[in-house]
């Protein structure tokens, strides 16, 4: 099973944003800290859920079981009901939930985020990014 943990951050709401994705696969531990520019917290972890799928679809982890961590309530219950109700987000969670189709077994799961340090961290340092280069938003 292929475990990633994603977490979004931005330093103001909005404000300088980053993506934080930790992926444990097959004995091995990646590690991604993405800068996203300038956004909402809410977005900033929808795009860490997108850019998560994104990388794992670039792995080939179609045929896996990949089961995704957040400790986002939004980003978790709006997979789940595969809606949501502010229609600013609608087009972020149908590029998410239009990528996570793609592959085979997807599950999304609800951790706190004590369970979810490492992921944090890593959307903490893509702020930081953002000063010292371009922002990659990828969706």
């Amino acid at each position: 099973m292929i475990e990633v943990y994603i977490d979004g951050a931005s330093a103001g709401n909005p404000g300088r944003s980053g993506a934080g994705i930790f992926i444990k696969a097959y004995g091995t531990v990646e590690k991604y800290s993405i800068p996203l520019g300038n956004m909402s917290n809410h977005e900033a972890e929808f795009h860490a859920f997108i850019n998560g799928l994104k990388i794992c679809l670039e792995k080939g982890y179609v045929h896996s079981i990949v089961s995704f961590r957040t400790d986002s309530e939004l980003v978790s219950k709006s997979v789940e009901k595969e809606f949501i109700k502010n229609k600013l987000y609608a087009p972020l969670l149908e590029e998410a939930l239009h990528l996570a189709a793609k592959i085979e077994l997807f599950f999304m799961k609800w951790i706190p985020s004590v369970e979810n340090k490492t992921a944090d961290e890593l959307a903490r340092l893509a702020i930081q990014k953002n000063s010292s280069e371009e922002p990659n938003k990828s969706s």
